[in-house]
């Protein structure tokens, strides 16, 4: 999947990757995709709830072989 911007949050914990993420989509553009990776298994319901509270999709979420979590978030 495409992405405009990527955000390296493995190996930091609530809420750190959610901060990192926001501060990824104030520089993006409505439309443009950051791709976040984390390690923190509680991030995978940090971002669902960011997302339903923020209005940005969740385009899609998947752990990758080395037990990372990959999300690729649309802003806005």
């Amino acid at each position: 999947m495409e992405f405009n911007k990527e955000v390296d949050a493995r190996g930091l914990n609530c809420p750190l990757p959610i901060l990192r993420l926001k501060k990824a989509l104030a520089g993006l553009q409505g439309g443009q995709v950051v791709r976040v990776l984390a390690t923190d298994p509680s991030s995978v319901k940090d971002f669902e709830a960011f997302v339903r509270q923020t209005g940005h999709e969740l385009l899609r979420r998947q752990e990758t072989p080395d037990k990372s979590f990959e999300f690729f978030i649309r802003h806005k």
